[in-house]
């Protein structure tokens, strides 16, 4: 398929593509006029990379850990990937405990702010006269 199509199956812009491809995380094969064309499974490639770098890894991360993906017979490859898998993972836990320390101090924050807009709501109701 041509980058077009790959662009219009994954939702992914040609010019991210064109990126994945100098950066090494993406292959294609050359027509005789350049243009680029890629297998079918290219589609769940560009998916595996678009998850990678939804959760945070960079470009560089993402060429370490791929070639496991690619060739998982070399222990060199392995091993390294292995690390740097489990660094990333140890990474987003840290972020995930960082976001729910806020969440939690927006909810203090939440709770405090609605006994506010009470008290507010309550004083602002007119008094009812005595005849």
């Amino acid at each position: 398929m041509r980058i077009g199509e790959l662009s219009k199956r994954t939702g992914v812009s040609p010019r991210s593509l064109r990126y994945y491809e100098e950066q090494g995380l993406l292959t294609s094969s050359r027509s005789d006029a350049g243009q680029r064309h890629y297998s079918d499974t290219a589609v769940e490639r560009v998916s595996l990379i678009q998850q990678l770098f939804d959760a945070g890894l960079s470009s560089r991360v993402i060429t370490t850990v791929l070639p496991c993906v690619d060739t998982p017979g070399d222990s060199g490859e392995v091993e390294l990937a292995f690390a740097t898998m489990t660094r990333e993972r140890d990474r987003i836990d840290a972020d995930i405990a960082h976001l729910i320390e806020t969440r939690d101090a927006l909810d203090v924050l939440i709770r405090a702010n609605s006994r506010h807009r009470a008290e507010l709501s309550a004083a602002a109701e007119p008094v009812a006269r005595s005849a």
